[in-house]
Order: C-alpha cells, then sequence, then structure tokens
C-alpha cells in the first residue's frame, strides 16, 4: 500500500473507531487541532501511565512534578524563547499557502534519499545474499551522486539554520527546483522569521507590562522550580524531574494528522549532572530511551537514531530518536545535553541563586542537564501506526482490520458478549461476568451484532480478550477467551478470568523489561 493510502486508512480509522475527531467539527473544524475520543483518551493515558511510571517509579532519584502553564514572561525572556524561538517561513504566492523553509528542504533531501534507498533494494533482490550494500552504497554512481547531493543540501541547510541566514534558505529553495507539494508551483517570496510563542493579557492590565504566554515547551517549568524540588525531596546530584503536560506553538505548517499540532502533550525529564559528566550520562539516556520504545514491540527498523546538524543555542549535543511514520522517519523524541544555560540563565535574570550545594566536596556549582523529550501526541500516532495492520483470517475467505497494540497499552482490556442478545439468560450471565471484571480491568459490554461483528469490532480497537457467553456457560460458568493475536480461542472458569487477563495487560510486564 502506497505510503499516501496508508496514512489516510489511519486517520479514518481513528475517526471511525472514536480514536481522534477534528476539534470542533461541527464548526468545519479548527485547523491542527484534535480531539481525542473515547478509546483515543484511554489509549493516550496508558502511554502517559508508562511513560510515567517507567521515569518515576523506576528511579528513586527521579520524581515527578505538574507546573502551570503561564509562567512569568521573563521566565521566557531568560529562556530565549522571546528573541530566537523562530521558525523560518516562505509563502506560496500561487497557491497562497504557508510553509516551512527548513522542511521543505528537508522534505527534497529526504526524496534523495528515497532515490538511493530504491537503488539498493533494486540491487538486493538481483544479488540476492551475496550483496554487500556498503559497497554498493559507495561505489554505485547513482547512489554516489545522490549521497553527494544530499550531504551538500544537508550541510548547507545546518549552516543557514545556525546563522540565521533567510537569503541562503530562499536560494536553496530556487537551486534544488523545490514546488509547492500541492500545486507544483516554484513562485516563493522571501524566507521570514516567525515566531511561534501564543501571547495573551494578564487580567485587564494591557502592554508589555501584562503579557504572558502560553508556554511553548514544559521544560521550564522544570527549570525554575530546581532548588524548590531539590531541597523538598533531599535529592543528590545526579537526579532528575518529570512532567506531563500541555504545551503550545503557533506552528506555521501544522499538517500530517496529530504530528504537528498547535496544542500538543508533552513528557519530559530534565536530568540535573556535575558538569562534564554530561557525555556519559547522554549516552546512557540514549539507550535508556531507545529501550523503552523497543519493549513495547516496536521494531528496530522503525527507530533510528538521528544526530542534529544545527544544535539549539543550549545544547553541546542533540540527537533525535526518529520513527518511521506512514509519511517517512521523522522525530519522535529528542535527548539533549542542554549544559548550564538554563539554570544561569534564569539565575542571572531572576537575581536568585540556582545552585546545588555537594556536601561532599564542599563546592556548589549550577548542575548541567540531559534532557529526554517526547510528544505524547507523536507517540499516539507511532504507536497507532504500528500497531494498525489488515490480515487475512486463516481457514476463510476473510480479512480484519486489527490494532495490535500491547495488552498494557490497550484501551480495553477485554469484552464480554453474550452469543445472543435475545436471550435473558445468556445476557444476564454477561451482565454478571462484566460486573464481576469491570472492578479491575477497562471492560466493555457489547450485544449490538452478530458475534462475528462483535469481534471485528474489538479487533479494530485493540482489545486483547473477548469473552463470549454462551450455553455451555449457563451449565457449568465457563467461558470461550479468544486471544486478539492468535484467534486462539479456549474454555476458561469465570473465576479465572480475572487472572488470567491480569497476567496479559498488566503494565508490571512493560516495567520488567526495562
Amino acid at each position: 500500500m502506497a505510503q499516501d493510502d496508508a496514512f489516510k486508512k489511519l486517520v479514518s480509522h481513528c475517526k471511525e473507531y472514536g480514536f481522534i475527531y477534528q476539534s470542533s467539527e461541527i464548526y468545519d473544524g479548527l485547523s491542527a487541532v484534535y480531539d481525542y475520543g473515547p478509546y483515543g483518551s484511554l489509549l493516550k493515558n496508558n502511554i502517559k501511565e508508562y511513560w510515567w511510571k517507567s521515569m518515576v517509579q523506576m528511579h528513586e532519584n527521579i520524581v515527578g512534578i505538574d507546573a502551570a502553564i503561564f509562567m512569568h514572561p521573563k521566565t521566557w525572556k531568560a529562556s530565549g524563547h522571546v528573541d530566537a524561538f523562530n521558525d523560518p517561513l516562505v509563502d506560496n504566492k500561487d497557491s497562497k499557502k504557508r510553509f516551512r523553509a527548513d522542511v521543505l528542504i528537508e522534505d527534497y533531501m529526504s526524496k534523495i534519499e528515497a532515490k538511493m534507498d530504491k537503488e539498493v533494494e533494486k540491487a538486493k533482490s538481483r544479488f540476492g545474499d551475496s550483496f554487500d550494500e556498503a559497497m554498493f552504497r559507495q561505489t554505485n554512481p547513482r547512489v554516489v551522486a545522490n549521497m553527494e547531493k544530499f550531504t551538500e543540501a544537508k550541510n548547507r541547510l545546518a549552516k543557514a539554520m545556525t546563522d540565521g541566514d533567510m537569503a541562503d534558505l530562499k536560494a536553496m529553495i530556487e537551486e534544488y527546483g523545490i514546488t509547492d507539494p500541492d500545486t507544483g508551483s516554484k513562485n516563493w517570496t522571501e524566507v521570514r522569521q516567525f515566531n511561534l510563542m501564543f501571547n495573551t493579557q494578564l487580567g485587564n492590565i494591557a502592554g508589555e507590562e501584562g503579557k504572558l504566554y502560553l508556554r511553548p515547551e514544559t521544560a521550564q517549568g522544570i527549570f525554575v522550580n530546581f532548588l524548590n524540588v531539590q531541597k523538598t525531596t533531599r535529592q543528590k546530584i545526579p537526579f532528575g524531574i518529570a512532567q506531563i503536560g500541555k504545551a503550545f506553538r503557533n506552528e506555521i505548517v501544522a499538517r500530517q494528522f496529530i504530528f504537528r499540532m498547535r496544542e500538543f502533550e508533552q513528557m519530559e525529564m530534565q536530568y540535573f549532572i556535575k558538569p562534564g559528566t554530561q557525555k556519559d550520562w547522554y549516552e546512557f539516556w540514549k539507550e535508556s530511551r531507545l529501550k523503552w520504545h523497543l519493549a513495547l514491540g516496536q521494531l528496530d527498523e522503525n527507530l533510528r537514531f538521528h544526530d542534529h546538524d544545527n544544535l539549539a543555542h543550549y545544547a553541546d549535543a542533540a540527537v533525535d530518536i526518529q520513527f518511521q511514520f506512514p509519511f517517512g522517519f521523522k522525530e519522535l523524541e529528542g535527548i539533549h545535553s542542554r549544559t548550564d544555560f538554563d539554570l544561569s540563565a534564569h539565575q542571572e535574570l531572576s537575581g536568585k541563586k540556582l545552585q546545588f550545594f555537594d556536601p561532599g566536596t564542599n563546592e556548589s556549582y549550577v548542575p548541567y542537564v540531559i534532557e529526554t523529550s517526547i510528544g505524547l501526541d507523536r507517540m499516539f500516532l507511532a504507536t497507532i501506526s504500528q500497531a494498525l495492520v489488515e490480515e487475512e483470517v486463516e481457514g476463510t475467505d476473510n480479512s480484519r482490520e486489527v490494532l495490535k497494540l500491547h495488552p498494557a497499552l490497550a484501551p480495553i482490556k477485554c469484552a464480554v458478549l453474550p452469543l445472543k442478545r435475545n436471550d435473558d439468560q445468556l445476557t444476564g450471565k454477561a451482565r454478571e461476568v462484566f460486573n464481576l471484571l469491570k472492578t479491575s480491568f477497562n471492560c466493555q459490554y457489547d450485544d449490538n451484532g452478530s458475534i462475528g461483528k462483535l469481534y471485528r469490532r474489538q479487533d479494530a480497537i485493540g482489545t486483547p480478550f473477548c469473552l463470549t457467553i454462551d450455553f455451555e456457560t449457563l451449565e457449568n460458568n465457563t467461558v470461550t477467551i479468544r486471544d486478539r493475536d492468535t484467534l486462539v480461542q479456549e474454555r476458561v472458569a469465570i473465576d479465572q478470568l480475572d487472572q488470567i487477563i491480569r497476567d496479559r495487560v498488566d503494565m508490571s510486564n512493560l516495567l520488567k523489561a526495562l
């Protein structure tokens, strides 16, 4: 299936089965803002629980906070967001559409990369087991030529972004023949900077003195609370502060469904360390975070590290964990070595010391920071992208659409289904089983359709287990339990259901894998 078709199918599935809706849809929607439906909100909460427990519960030296969205406006001056939180914007004069100049160039580079990969795949199928991919990439004329083009564009983009050189970004767009993706037009405006922060007013105070910002990231709430947390929890370096919360960015181009939105949620952890140890901790958290993703069953080939070509002003090292979304490899999580920039900047502007006193060495210092930052909405999209498959049902001519989520993340853990809806004994017994299990798990009772259709609906929302209440249930107090992935059905005593389901869906299964 083509990438565009696969992505459209994914978006359609999310709407049809109650995972994600367009915000304010009855008013034709609000661009790049989405609502999570009944199953989407449950899946999202389960992802948050997995992240929070893996960070806070599993580490005795990491604690959590929940900082306010509104912060003193000087916070954003110190952090650099007021002066430097910009994206390069370019408009197409014919289509009247607005784009990020750097994303247009990155998409051009992705096309070059795709050409190289296509050549490699053709050669693999031609030469079979004897194929040496590394040698082929170094010697094939077409691959070598494309690699030179890719490298030149990559280095030039990194320099232009670091230098804030809008003129060279425009020159690259023109020299590379980059067109409007929708219309093919090459009629571009000049590239200019665009600040991404939303602002509002404090009470009835107008002007700069009353200006407040919707936070563009959650990290600053952690930094300004560094000493509060350290003292009240009696933490010693190294230690971390974790937070899950909403952030807001006035994105120029907010497309690709929930991948890039104006209102989104972040899961961030700032790890405070002694200066000089950042390289070791940076490598530690890189591997730790990759392991977190792999524990969910994500495929190795869908994840990769991508080092930043142009570092943010606060970082001395940065890498993305990229995921292969239906529209290509894109950033899922960032690991950044932020040095002491944030604490030092807040210390200077506030006039308050933000230092750690080490009683062992009798010295005070501003800690360095390693950050792990993952977009919850992107994680949701990555999770559902990999989980959604269409497959043939063995032994039949039928196919099914099934969401193969890790059982710990599944919105509904089990569905209780009476074989017949118009039989009071069956529905009564089914209600009894449902009531027995609902205190332990998110369960669903459904008698609205034939048993085959009920199975298919539960497959589509990712329910790991379906429990069928039939006439044998009335005789011996057993049910048929159906496994979503294997389709194996077994007879199980009702009093064993709680433990059987718990063994598969408990979040501790994921945490133990870490």
